[in-house]
């Protein structure tokens, strides 16, 4: 009785460290990851304060590292390196995911971080339209009242900044607009992206580094005939080479949102999807309050009212799921943050 009480208290503390290990790094990779961004896009560099623009650039560094990792990944674990499904449907992926991480990266030229860190909180309004297409799923009054709540959390902190020269360029309020228009290019062309990544594994007996592998190898492919297509690869190397300090920034960025994949498969594997959804939740919150810190961004009354809608109505769609997990099976969920943001 006594050795069972032991091992049983052992495997709790062994819990309890994978759990530090778990939440310290998805926390601090992808809080480093987000002010990271926010730092390449929206401060200059140099004594002419120039301003990094090519966010394609940021795209194919971050491809190349993680398809070089998960390659290594493959290799090491000595799985096939051939691909599990069609080509073109891993291509498929890698147009969406530019598409996405693309619209986001240029959307910090024009908003905030903690807005744009906010308003992808509302991903799950197009992964459930995209679900319903696609995958032929249904969801109950419940998901759609969260979403609601969301949407309209998300549009308060929007709508009501507390400053008005919101853009890093100074050209005042109106980038807003586009700001917000690419935002919403962000969440249509991510929420296909995980629905169709969804579809993927299930319809292919497929590893996750073997989709990653591919779809990032796609990517690199598709983000540097881009550079090249737009004439600014070249400019974006000129750029680096001469402000040091943001090619580190670059490689920080391509390192964390790399080392992030492996915390989130980590989670998901050790805790499932729904504890996962509770720390990517708090990790939000903390970037945008750190980001607020560090960035100086004020926040007026209505933008706090915002918050506490849309983070109350998440908070309550994981703690509602996980009761319902503990007295049965849990029903099919929504995809959720199935990769780094952006990466």
């Amino acid at each position: 009785m006594a050795e069972a009480e032991t091992v049983n208290g052992v495997k709790e503390e062994n819990k309890l460290w994978k759990g530090v290990f778990a939440v310290s790094g998805i926390m601090f990779t992808l809080v480093i990851y987000g002010l990271l961004q926010e730092k390449i896009m929206r401060v200059p560099y140099g004594l002419n304060k120039e301003f990094f623009k090519y966010s394609l650039f940021l795209v194919f560094c971050n491809r190349l590292t993680t398809s070089a990792v998960s390659a290594a990944a493959l290799l090491a674990s000595k799985k096939v390196l051939d691909p599990v499904a069609p080509v073109y449907k891993y291509c498929l992926i890698s147009v969406t995911n530019i598409l996405t991480t693309t619209c986001q990266y240029e959307a910090l030229k024009y908003v905030s971080f903690p807005v744009q860190t906010l308003a992808k909180c509302a991903k799950m309004i197009p992964v459930m339209v995209w679900g319903a297409l696609i995958m032929q799923k249904k969801y109950k009054g419940f998901d759609y009242l969260v979403a609601f709540l969301v949407t309209l959390g998300c549009s308060v902190f929007i709508l009501f900044p507390a400053g008005e020269d919101i853009s890093p360029y100074n050209k005042g309020r109106e980038n807003t607009v586009w700001g917000v228009s690419l935002m919403a290019g962000y969440l249509g062309f991510d929420g296909f992206t995980s629905t169709f990544q969804d579809k993927l594994f299930k319809g292919y007996n497929m590893e996750i580094h073997n989709q990653i592998f591919y779809t990032t190898l796609c990517s690199c492919v598709l983000s540097f005939t881009g550079l090249i297509l737009q004439g600014h690869l070249l400019l974006a190397v000129d750029f680096v080479s001469r402000h040091r300090d943001c090619l580190l920034d670059i490689a920080l960025l391509s390192t964390v949102a790399t080392a992030s994949q492996f915390f989130i498969s980590y989670t998901i594997r050790t805790f499932g999807a729904l504890t996962f959804a509770a720390i990517m939740t708090t990790r939000q919150l903390a970037s945008i309050m750190l980001s607020c810190i560090w960035f100086s961004h004020p926040l007026s009354w209505e933008q706090c009212i915002g918050s506490v809608i849309v983070f109350g109505s998440l908070y309550a769609k994981n703690l509602l799921n996980n009761k319902k997990s503990q007295s049965q099976p849990p029903p099919p969920e929504l995809p959720q943050y199935e990769k780094a943001e952006g990466s």
